[in-house]
């Protein structure tokens, strides 16, 4: 993969950890492509602090519960690529996503589809839809999750999607290998922003919890994930494939 000119997608690019991984990226030399669904004006002002680290940035509107839609995405995505005087993405980061926090007993069918449809058929859709796209020698990242390894009550829903987002991780790779694309997942931890309704940031019983089960004695921020996201989509990565990278400051461990 080259140095020069990368350009890397990130889906649900303007809030969270998707803003700090875009930023990150820009700030490690490469373009950036990134998604939302509603919140436009965020999106353009990361384009523009992207633009500020001296790097391409555009926005795009995309829905990941919408698998139908993401045929005329790609084409939109080439569309920008071409005005870049570029053809490929160097990079893939599946970020987008929500959370649901509801015990077993009381989860609804309606709930649980959506989440299949935003964290697992989202992505697999999206992901064979540019991968025309995707350079080869790049770089697949797919946003996992702590809660994939040990268990807290109330996440068990969210919890096996990002499962199957590791499964499909390690298919990638083994499908790809022959592209020489590597493809990694990346489980944050218990992280302070707006997701999930902002219970990690917001609620200080929680924010504690966290604490006291982190070797590093806090919940995490963005910019404990942004630079990871990064540093795992850049050239000299390509050895690591197929593997669950955890940044979480060590819970539970």
């Amino acid at each position: 993969m080259s140095v020069q000119n990368r350009i890397v997608l990130v889906t649900g690019g303007s809030r969270g950890l998707g803003r700090n991984a875009a930023l990150a990226l820009a700030a490690d030399g490469a373009d950036v492509i990134l998604t939302y669904r509603s919140q436009a004006d965020a999106a353009h002002q990361v384009v523009a602090d992207v633009q500020a680290l001296g790097r391409r940035a555009a926005a795009l509107p995309l829905d990941m519960a919408s698998s139908a839609s993401f045929g005329d995405f790609a084409g939109r995505v080439r569309d920008t690529l071409q005005g870049w005087g570029a053809s490929h993405l160097q990079g893939l980061l599946n970020n987008a996503g929500e959370g649901l926090y509801a015990p077993i007993a009381e989860t609804t069918p309606d709930q649980f589809d959506l989440l299949v449809a935003v964290h697992l058929k989202g992505p697999y859709f999206l992901t064979q839809a540019l991968l025309p796209l995707i350079a080869d020698g790049g770089r697949i990242l797919n946003v996992s999750s702590g809660l994939a390894r040990f268990s807290l009550p109330g996440s068990s829903a969210y919890a096996m999607m990002k499962g199957g987002v590791e499964v499909f991780t390690r298919y990638l790779a083994k499908e790809l290998g022959e592209r020489g694309i590597s493809a990694n997942t990346l489980a944050p931890g218990a992280i302070e922003t707006d997701f999930g309704g902002g219970r990690v940031r917001d609620n200080a019983q929680t924010n504690a919890m966290v604490a006291s089960i982190t070797a590093l004695g806090r919940a995490g921020q963005p910019d404990d994930i942004g630079p990871v996201a990064a540093m795992l989509l850049s050239p000299g990565t390509g050895w690591i494939n197929a593997q669950r990278v955890e940044a979480s400051g060590g819970m539970f461990v």
